[in-house]
């Protein structure tokens, strides 16, 4: 009788160790889900101290990006890491655009591909949101030099009305997704919507559709990002 109690306080002691190890495997999954490279994995991308996972992204309480930004361009080097291309609120001196936030690229030898670093902050969750993305070597043309003042955005190519966007905050993370998104040498697919935004110097038409990829095309050429939700956020495009 004893055996026998011992043997089932046993597989159940197993079990509760058991269920305990797939639960923390199954909440690490979700908590990493979405991202392409984890820093905490990897010996040679030092995380922000108070950096939080949050599935495709990371977050801190408050307005950390410039502390984050001075972090990584003095860090990364160290590690070996030589940055590519950078765009952040840095460079605009109007004090009234202060739009928080910046975008980078870096690569290392014997580091497969690109590490995409981008920080921002979201005044309505007063949180900063820190992305870091391995992405494969594509070429990325810049269509927007100089930020307008603001954009015209016709949610329809064929409409005659659009609405105005003033918000320069907003026109500079629209511009960066755009001078971001790949450049692409075959046609643009036929997808179900086609939009179109006029920067002044350049209309960009925009051609999309639900969980789909989106297509950029203007005079230059053709470009071809992944439907990230801020993108439509930022222009109040519907998917």
């Amino acid at each position: 009788m004893n055996k026998i109690k011992w043997f089932l306080v046993g597989t159940f002691t197993i079990l509760l160790i058991s269920g305990g190890w797939l639960g923390y495997l199954k909440m690490t999954d979700d908590t990493y889900e979405g991202m392409s490279i984890i820093p905490e994995q990897q010996d040679d991308i030092p995380l922000f101290k108070g950096l939080e996972p949050n599935e495709n992204h990371y977050v801190i309480e408050g307005d950390h990006w410039k502390e984050i930004y001075d972090f990584y361009f003095k860090k990364l080097p160290k590690h070996g890491w030589e940055n590519q291309y950078v765009q952040s609120a840095l460079d605009d001196n109007d004090p009234e655009n202060d739009w928080g936030g910046f975008d980078s690229s870096w690569t290392k030898k014997g580091f497969e591909g690109e590490l995409s670093i981008s920080a921002s902050y979201d005044r309505s969750d007063q949180q900063t949101k820190i992305i870091f993305d391995q992405n494969p070597i594509y070429h990325s043309s810049i269509w927007i030099d100089k930020v307008p003042e603001s954009i015209c955005i016709y949610k329809n190519s064929t409409d005659t009305d659009c609405i105005v966007l003033k918000d320069k905050a907003k026109i500079q993370k629209i511009a960066g997704i755009i001078n971001n998104a790949i450049d692409w040498d075959e046609k643009a697919l036929p997808l179900e919507k086609e939009s179109t935004m006029d920067f002044g110097e350049i209309n960009i038409m925009v051609i999309y559709e639900r969980e789909k990829e989106i297509y950029f095309k203007s005079e230059k050429g053709v470009k071809y990002a992944k439907p990230e939700p801020e993108f439509f956020k930022l222009t109040n495009l519907s998917q």
